[in-house]
């Protein structure tokens, strides 16, 4: 009998460009599989499926335009490319994620996909989930084809049970946006709110209206997230630059301005930040109203692989 050999362990890597995140599977697995406590993530996107099924608790996640509150036991679709976002609305909420390579289910879909975000069907996902972490830990020969044979297997069951529509191709707008949050990214020292509507081809009123039915929140809870992330860096890498100067790159204005920003966001002040704190955009907590730096926290509870 020929010994088969085994690569190294799959490690599932992911980036953020922008707000745009970015899934490094392993060459032979397309699929990721993780629990998470009390998930918050900023608006975001990405070429990869995911599919979001609350175990306990209750979850708001932004997904096509609109809100879908999500309790125990109901199912999200996100497709390939549809920008979305989530806040958990009970920080012991428990949300089973899966997450796919869209070319596993491309052969088979054409151009349908399911009518809305929110399925309505009664799906046996934690059972799914268990077997496909299970598959992906074990890593026993051709475990990659098995996992995605399982996801195919659950993605016909859905596809046969859900009220179907042709997929949505990226409209102009949402493009647009999706090139708006890089380029607030990138130019965050000097720009404003004015800007972002300018770049959108939109009046301001329409714009804070588009920009908080996409995302969930206005467009300065956003910016105040991405020069936060940004002054988190320069603090932990420019040992010796002062707090005016970081707070001046990173287009606070001033110093009070920044200090009170930054507190709000991390639960710090700029000064007193623990070291090994990381302001990790899939987790932000977006609504200022009612901003807890308790509640921001999210927990890996458990996964199929390294994901980081």
């Amino acid at each position: 009998m020929t010994s088969l050999d085994i690569s190294p362990p799959p490690v599932y890597n992911k980036t953020m460009i922008a707000q745009r995140e970015v899934w490094e599977y392993a060459e032979h697995v397309k699929v990721w599989v993780g629990k998470y406590k009390n998930s918050h993530n900023l608006i975001h996107w990405h070429s990869d499926c995911e599919l979001l099924y609350v175990e306990h608790g209750s979850i708001d996640i932004y997904c096509g335009g609109k809100n879908h509150a999500l309790t125990d036991g109901e199912l999200l679709y996100v497709d390939s490319g549809q920008v979305h976002s989530m806040r958990a609305r009970d920080p012991e909420t428990v949300l089973i994620v899966i997450i796919f390579d869209y070319d596993i289910l491309k052969p088979y879909l054409g151009d349908l996909c399911p009518a809305t975000p929110k399925l309505t069907g009664n799906y046996p996902i934690p059972a799914v989930y268990a077997q496909l972490r299970d598959i992906l830990l074990a890593r026993a020969p051709f475990f990659g084809g098995e996992a995605a044979g399982v996801l195919i297997s659950l993605m016909s069951r859905i596809y046969r049970e859900e009220k179907l529509g042709p997929r949505k191709t990226t409209d102009e707008a949402t493009r647009r946006l999706m090139q708006l949050l890089e380029e607030a990214s990138e130019k965050m020292r000097y720009y404003t709110f004015s800007d972002a509507a300018a770049f959108m081809g939109m009046s301001e009123g329409y714009f804070s209206r588009y920009f908080h039915k996409q995302t969930g929140i206005p467009f300065h809870s956003y910016l105040s997230f991405v020069r936060t992330k940004q002054a988190i860096k320069l603090i932990k890498t420019e040992k010796g630059l002062p707090m005016t100067e970081i707070a001046d790159l990173c287009g606070f204005g001033t110093v009070r301005n920044f200090n009170r920003i930054f507190k709000r966001i991390t639960g710090s002040s700029p000064t007193s930040l623990p070291a090994e704190f990381e302001l990790d955009e899939r987790f932000v907590y977006p609504s200022e109203s009612t901003f807890d730096p308790t509640l921001h926290d999210c927990e890996l509870l458990e996964s199929s692989g390294e994901a980081g």
